[in-house]
């Protein structure tokens, strides 16, 4: 069995590479926006995927996370926008208290390498 980590650390690991399949840390943006911190959050996303040796053509599921679902239509315009109309993955959208008050979106991503 090879599991691999990507960023590990004492509490815990950007990506694991377990039987060709990664599994993403949530990832939070920058910004004031939910645009602003959907496109950051997502701009890691892609990051560590292509560190996996995936892309996201290659997604297979998605947990998004928000401090208030009024802003559900903003995000989805920025996950629409990334996503570009195709290989979606399987989503799901909640809302969520997240680690500080500054935080208004987190994307968890399992993907294919």
């Amino acid at each position: 069995m090879s599991i691999r980590r990507i960023g590990a650390g004492p509490r815990m690991s950007q990506a694991v590479i377990h039987n060709n399949t990664a599994y993403l840390a949530g990832q939070v943006g920058e910004g004031k926006s939910v645009t602003e911190q959907t496109k950051s959050a997502l701009s890691k996303v892609e990051n560590l995927l292509q560190q996996v040796g995936s892309d996201k053509s290659k997604l297979l599921s998605a947990q998004i996370w928000l401090a208030d679902m009024a802003d559900f239509g903003e995000m989805n315009a920025a996950w629409d926008e990334w996503i570009g109309g195709k290989d979606a993955p399987a989503r799901a959208t909640g809302e969520a208290k997240l680690a500080t008050p500054d935080y208004k979106v987190e994307v968890i991503i399992v993907a294919a390498v």
